[in-house]
């Protein structure tokens, strides 16, 4: 069984009129007296740093949220350029497999019918010097 405690009511008191008048009359003397200070020029001048260190927070803020962006977008672009050297290697692969000198000479011999010609076919063509041909 677990204890339990019995607190007594608290009994609260009912606020007066006068009690609202003098709380009311307080305040306005403690606005008069701010508004007065406000006037003072070194409380213009703390009040003017307060506003640019504030601007200065703000700005750092979005500073460090548009610095978050840009990162973001950039390991995406990264991530993509990634991506075409992968895809570019696996073409520069395909490629060097589709023309190799074996395959090449395969599907000659296969699609036109194609040979190696023989020394008796060779003929060699003599090179003509530029003094010859004037």
């Amino acid at each position: 069984m677990g204890a339990v405690a019995i607190e007594q009511p608290t009994k609260t008191s009912r606020i007066s009129r006068q009690k609202v008048r003098e709380g009311f009359a307080t305040a306005v003397r403690v606005s008069r007296q701010v508004f007065q200070a406000t006037g003072e020029t070194r409380v213009l001048i703390t009040l003017a740093l307060v506003a640019v260190m504030t601007a200065s927070a703000i700005g750092v803020v979005v500073s460090a949220y548009e610095s978050r962006k840009l990162f973001n977008a950039l390991s995406g672009l990264q991530e993509q350029r990634d991506a075409y050297q992968r895809e570019w290697s696996q073409l520069l692969l395909e490629q060097s497999a589709l023309s190799a000198h074996g395959r090449v000479e395969k599907l000659a011999a296969a699609r036109f019918d194609m040979v190696v010609p023989g020394r008796e076919d060779i003929v060699l063509v003599p090179l003509m010097s530029p003094v010859a041909t004037r």
